[in-house]
């Protein structure tokens, strides 16, 4: 089926079901949590909900360890209630995509118990074992999540399973067709259902190198990052191109990859016309602040709003060329909030920077999606101790970092920084001590830093950071700009090195965007035209230069 590309149009935003809203009161937020704020997202704009994993689940990678892909946790709700979520979705023009985790599932699978429990059991070729007689794993690889990728089978010496994530999510073995076809028929009983696509996690690591070849050390360890042997590696697109042909394009539905390390020469095969998938996300900027994007440990990297801008703009351009699309990201559930990352100074992580932030990326070529608390400009927690952190890769990356010679302060300094945690925090609605997230303790601690930040409050404040995001989405929809905003060429307009400019234009219609993101007034060069968006409340000109406020964000329709 040739793709329609009906999504080019859609405004996703991702719920992390757990933190967004707990109904009954058991500190765990729940699908008739999503239903009851339906209301509230169709008020920014969204026509496409990515809602992460709620199938059932041990819970060891809060839900990405699925042991059972077609019934839901109960934490979360029933069936009855996703069902209902999607019906409720409906009539609000509101779309629902689901969390596609098929590169390992939970130890809990029923299909890995039986693999464990018999060797001669067809579900053992469901997974990836290997046997050594030396008493050694199989060879050095470093699981992402830290140490080694292999763990020994309980009661079979010398027998080993893999998993390029934690012991408890080993990993499917794509080179079995029956295990395949099993994913196939799973991936469209959803469909089935009536959601429309998914987003799909980890996708680049489902080809392993057949070899299982040792490589020299990259850590002290002894060990070897597998994204060496175990990410975008020859033969991928065997499994990607069957994976489209036997479910997605039978449906129509759309596809959103995290799809990490593909090379701008691989794009066209991932997103290009006749590509494995709709779109992946822009990840070329979201870890510019570290030196090692599944090691975080090792420290922050040196950057400059220069280098920003270039990562940017060169991305727009390998997408461009390989005739693809793109989702457009600040935040998701993975990454610390953006208004801590990349503003440095405390002092200026205010609204003003979040709305300057929130424009930068919203009017890119692309789908933008908003990740939950994004809209009302959450910040990074402060955490003292290691007990308060949840996220399985925070608690390893903390480890590695004690193995490495950190002393524990500093170790705690980079969690507070880039765990994963951050994003998880409740979702704040108001200023009550629970954040009418829940009348509970909730699962994980609040966020500390929410003076003001939060949709009661917000919704009061034409000013506040929830009425700039609805104002974009609401530019996104007019009819009279939504075409140059979603099919527009980009154009890199002359700018100092702290302020992001662009153009999109398409036939006669321009539309400019300039973005400060500098703690000083900045100048550009005026353009003629009509005010559209200005994230701040007055505008200054002279004859020739328009004055950027520091972190102000603007909209013109440029004559």
């Amino acid at each position: 089926m040739t793709n329609t590309r009906w999504w080019k149009g859609e405004i996703g935003y991702e719920v992390y079901p757990r933190s967004f809203q707990d109904t009954n009161n058991d500190g765990i937020g729940d699908l008739q949590g999503v239903i009851q704020h339906l209301d509230y997202l169709k008020s920014l704009g969204i026509t496409m909900i990515w809602l992460a994993p709620v199938y059932q689940s041990p819970m060891v990678d809060m839900g990405y360890d699925i042991s059972d892909y077609q019934a839901i946790d109960p934490q979360f709700g029933t069936m009855a209630d996703f069902d209902q979520l999607l019906v409720e979705a409906k009539k609000r023009g509101i779309k629902l995509i689901m969390d596609l985790v098929v590169n390992h599932t939970s130890d809990q699978h029923t299909w890995f118990k039986q693999a464990l429990a018999d060797p001669s059991s067809p579900y053992r070729k469901y997974y990836i074992f290997k046997k050594t007689t030396d008493g050694k794993v199989p060879n050095n690889w470093r699981s992402i999540f830290g140490g080694s990728t292999w763990t020994e089978v309980p009661n079979e010496p010398g027998t080993y399973y893999f998993h390029t994530f934690a012991p408890q999510q080993p990993d499917l073995n794509w080179e079995n067709p029956k295990l395949r076809q099993a994913i196939y028929q799973m991936i469209k009983w959803w469909l089935d259902k009536g959601i429309a696509g998914y987003r799909i996690d980890a996708i680049t690591h489902l080809k392993k190198d057949l070899d299982w070849a040792s490589l020299p050390p990259d850590g002290d360890d002894g060990l070897v990052a597998v994204t060496k042997k175990g990410q975008n590696r020859p033969g991928l697109n065997k499994f990607l191109d069957e994976l489209k042909a036997a479910t997605f394009d039978k449906y129509n539905a759309v596809t959103v990859g995290e799809a990490y390390g593909v090379p701008a020469g691989d794009l066209p095969q991932f997103i290009g016309p006749d590509g494995y998938l709709s779109m992946i996300f822009d990840f070329s900027y979201i870890n510019i602040d570290i030196v090692n994007v599944d090691e975080w440990y090792r420290g922050k990297a040196d950057w400059s709003i220069k280098e920003l801008k270039d990562t940017i703009f060169s991305a727009q351009k390998s997408i461009k060329q390989a005739g693809g699309w793109t989702a457009n990201v600040l935040e998701n559930h993975d990454q610390p909030r953006v208004l801590s990352k990349l503003i440095r100074n405390k002092a200026e992580q205010t609204p003003q920077a979040a709305k300057a932030l929130a424009a930068m990326y919203y009017f890119l070529p692309g789908v933008p999606f908003i990740y939950q608390g994004q809209e009302i400009g959450m910040k990074n927690f402060q955490r003292t101790k290691i007990s308060e952190f949840n996220d399985v890769s925070s608690i390893n990356n903390y480890q590695m970092a004690l193995k490495a010679g950190f002393q524990p302060q500093q170790a705690l300094e980079l969690l507070n920084d880039r765990s994963r945690d951050n994003a998880r925090t409740p979702m704040q609605w108001n200023n009550t001590r629970f954040g009418g997230f829940s009348k509970t303790q909730p699962w994980i601690s609040m966020g500390n830093d929410r003076q003001k930040i939060n949709v009661t409050d917000e919704n009061l404040d034409p000013t506040s950071v929830l009425n700039f995001y609805r104002a974009m989405g609401k530019l996104r929809h007019n009819p009279h700009y939504r075409s140059t905003l979603i099919d527009g060429r980009l154009i890199e307009l002359p700018a100092p090195d702290d302020v992001i400019a662009y153009q999109r234009q398409l036939g006669e219609q321009i539309i400019s965007v300039f973005v400060n993101l500098s703690a000083e007034s900045q100048k550009v060069s005026l353009p003629t035209g009509s005010l559209l968006l200005n994230s701040q409340t007055n505008l200054v000109q002279d004859a020739t230069n328009l004055i950027l406020h520091p972190y102000q964000a603007v909209v013109f329709e440029t004559d």
